[in-house]
This record gives structure tokens, C-alpha cells and sequence, in this order.
């Protein structure tokens, strides 16, 4: 059973309905006992970063995520959230991964939103997926690139498109609505 992290925000719906059409049972919660119980966790997110762990705070998963056992994946705002802190709200994230999420500079169209290539993959994620993949991108916001760094694509500037420490995993980029290359990253998470 797959856990997928319920709060004030986020894409929780899509996310089981990508789940349910590679055949995988999840449930959307914010029990920790049910999270913590669960094979694999899923923290989705599309929302604005301060209110988000405010909600977190309230039910005290911004402590239990960290601690977690299982593989965790955090995608886009889940992503972001995993991180030191972040601009937006000058919001204190888990520190999970011990990086900065900035704003992107404004010489660009903000949000960068659309279908963009990655590259320089490597990890399980992007098992059968191909360098140059476009995965599709809703953001405002950047992890930096960093040692933790798995993947890259470059809008404006090259930032983090997806993140990997011990059990966490985290994509900035929407494997529910990336089409099949998505599925196959989401289905190389499930296998892990």
C-alpha cells in the first residue's frame, strides 16, 4: 500500500489516479499511523510553501516525513518542502535535502510551466527512461543544484529536477501528468 500525504494543497487525486492506472492500491491520508504503516509514501504538492507546512506543523508531519523508513517521494511543492528553506513565504522546510529553493530570476516567463527535457539522469527513478525525456513543469520556484541532484533541466538557469538522499526521492518535475515516461519513473519508485 502506498501512502499519499493528504493536506491544504496538492494534486493528491491526480496522483492516485496515476497509481490506479499502473494497478498499485494507495491511500490518501495525513494518519501518521496509517503513513508510517505504508510500504511507500508519496508527498505531492501544488500549493504555496508557508501555508503548506503551517498545515504540516498542525498535524505533525513536517516531523514525521523526515524520520520516515520507507522510500518517500516528494513531487514539486513536496519536493521543495523537503529542502533547508525556501523563498516563497521565507518558509523553513524538513532540511531533508540541505539546499536552498530560490525564486526564479524574473529575466524569464514565471511560472515555468510546460513540457521541458531533462538530463544528467542517474538513480533509480530513470530506469528505462531515456536522457533528454520531457517531463511536464509548474513552478515559481527552484531547488538548486547540489550533490543531491539526480536529474537536470535548465530553464533560465539549470536547477534540481529531481533529488535523492537515503530514502527520499523527490521530483520537481509532474510524473502524473507526464505521460508514459512519468509512469515509468512512478512504477521504478513502486519497485523499489
Amino acid at each position: 500500500m502506498i501512502a499519499i500525504i493528504k493536506y491544504n494543497g496538492g494534486n493528491v487525486n491526480s496522483v492516485q489516479n496515476a497509481l490506479n492506472r499502473l494497478n498499485v492500491d494507495s491511500v490518501i491520508t495525513d494518519d501518521p499511523e496509517q503513513i508510517i504503516k505504508a510500504d511507500k509514501v508519496i508527498f505531492p504538492g501544488v500549493g504555496e510553501a508557508s501555508s503548506t507546512m503551517k498545515r504540516l506543523k498542525e498535524k505533525g508531519l513536517d516531523v514525521l516525513i523526515p524520520n520516515l523508513k520507507q522510500p518517500v517521494l516528494g513531487i514539486c511543492l513536496g519536493m521543495q518542502l523537503m529542502c533547508k528553506d525556501n523563498e516563497e513565504g521565507n518558509t523553513e522546510g524538513m532540511g531533508i535535502f540541505d539546499i536552498k529553493v530560490r525564486k526564479f530570476p524574473s529575466r524569464g516567463l514565471i511560472p515555468h510551466m510546460g513540457w521541458n527535457a531533462i538530463s544528467a539522469q542517474d538513480g533509480a527513478l530513470f530506469r528505462k527512461v531515456e536522457a533528454g525525456s520531457d517531463m511536464y513543469f509548474v513552478h515559481s520556484y527552484y531547488c538548486e543544484l547540489s550533490g543531491f541532484t539526480t536529474s537536470v533541466c535548465d530553464y533560465i538557469l539549470p536547477f534540481s529536477a529531481s533529488l535523492q538522499k537515503d530514502n527520499f526521492y523527490a521530483v520537481q518535475f509532474h510524473p502524473e501528468k507526464s505521460g508514459e515516461i512519468g509512469s515509468q519513473i512512478l512504477n521504478n519508485f513502486i519497485r523499489l
